[in-house]
């Protein structure tokens, strides 16, 4: 499976979320690692919804950059 997520820089570390899984998120301290523990919560998640018959929420969300004038 492929979800989108979003990372932000957040002081002197970074953050993720999951836009498809709400209440998702990881903090670390590179963009590197919060890849690694986003990934890892992701895939947890998603092993806890099939043990519990749960269905497992289909990625929707898209990532697109527009270009503005500054």
């Amino acid at each position: 499976m492929r979800y989108a997520i979003v990372i932000e820089q957040a002081g002197g570390n970074c953050s993720a979320y999951v836009p498809d899984l709400p209440g998702y998120v990881a903090t670390g301290a590179s963009k590197a690692e919060v890849e690694r523990l986003i990934r890892d919560a992701i895939a947890l998640h998603l092993t806890g919804l099939r043990e519990d018959g749960v269905a497992i929420p289909l990625q929707s969300s898209q990532v697109e950059y527009v270009d503005v004038a500054a």
